[in-house]
């Protein structure tokens, strides 16, 4: 039988899937939209959208779940200073997943996942602290 077995193992101890789970959602939240393999992308998908309903919610509560979830402040920073709020009126369904052919090493079927309604801006730019000060590190063209 098969009973309560709903989420993929991908071959990780438990605490690796974890982690990577929250890897991967904090990458979708910084470049709101990533390539990644299919199972991935698929099991990624409830994890995003619990994190991005908590966005929504705001408060410290909230915001404490997502960093436990997360554990990347800067990244949940974002979720509730602008994902949260893009999606205030939209009742779940924050993500697409689309199916983009098969990787070139191994053959494994990758996919796309995004956020609907996207910064189409944010794709490849690395947001946070680290760009803030990279920024104001570089010199300005006169």
């Amino acid at each position: 039988m098969n009973h309560g077995k709903a989420h993929r193992k991908f071959n990780r101890r438990s605490d690796h899937r974890r982690a990577m789970l929250a890897n991967l959602a904090a990458a979708l939240i910084k470049h709101e939209q990533i390539m990644t393999t299919l199972p991935k992308a698929k099991d990624l998908r409830p994890v995003v959208e619990k994190l991005v309903t908590l966005g929504k919610r705001g408060g410290l509560h909230a915001r404490r779940q997502a960093i436990a979830e997360m554990r990347d402040i800067a990244m949940v920073r974002k979720l509730f200073d602008v994902i949260g709020p893009r999606y205030k009126d939209r009742n779940g369904g924050y993500t697409r997943v689309m199916k983009a052919g098969y990787r070139y090493g191994d053959s494994a079927a990758v996919a796309v996942i995004e956020f609907v309604d996207r910064d189409i801006e944010a794709k490849g730019k690395d947001s946070g602290p680290v760009q803030e000060r990279a920024e104001e590190a570089a010199p300005v063209p006169a």
